[in-house]
């Protein structure tokens, strides 16, 4: 009985807890295995790829060549159209240049009837005008008679809705007419 009974002390025991080191192996495994998955996603990411991020500095300078449809495309055309014809003299701001060109900004011209305001960049504009109150005397060249109907009416419909200008969009259509109407050509 006694060899019986020391038997069953044994398997009731609690089992006690030891600190092991752990197998250096397994640190060399996770190291191995974190190398690799940072190998695999570096190489099927594109986060460093030169291709991907080289053209541009920034996340907004891409969101700007990114293709647009509908009025986004119209007032990012309008806008680019602007920025080289119109701009030079009325500002890239639209509030013109002392001496030189009237403020597009706020401007009751702008406000005005498309047929009447498509004719001032057809034909150009000579003499003495009101603009917000201000008297601007004045020679404007028929900076619109060389661009397409569509491009004018992408610059009117950008002029009208941009700088606190509420109109609405001006056709390709509505430029036409003007153009074909008499008194529409450059004088």
């Amino acid at each position: 009985m006694n060899d019986e009974s020391n038997a069953c002390h044994k398997s009731d025991a609690e089992p006690a807890a030891s600190r092991a080191p752990v197998p250096v192996w397994i640190f060399a495994l996770t190291l191995v295995l974190l190398f690799l998955g940072a190998v695999y996603f570096d190489y099927h990411s594109g986060w460093f790829d030169k291709q991907v991020y080289a053209p541009y500095a920034n996340a907004n300078q891409l969101a700007l060549y990114q293709p647009k449809s509908g009025a986004a495309a119209m007032a990012a055309h309008g806008k680019a159209v602007y920025e080289t014809v119109c701009g030079i003299c009325h500002g890239a701001d639209g509030l013109g240049k002392p001496g030189q060109a009237p403020p597009l900004a706020g401007s009751e011209w702008v406000a005005r009837e498309i047929p009447e305001l498509a004719h001032i960049p057809l034909t150009g504009l000579n003499g003495t005008i009101q603009v917000k109150g201000r008297e601007w005397n004045l020679s404007m060249a028929p900076m619109g008679a060389n661009l397409s109907n569509a491009d004018l009416a992408a610059v009117l419909s950008y002029i009208r809705s941009s700088w606190g200008n509420n109109s609405s969009a001006v056709s390709a259509d509505d430029v036409k007419a003007v153009r074909a109407a008499p008194g529409g050509k450059p004088q």
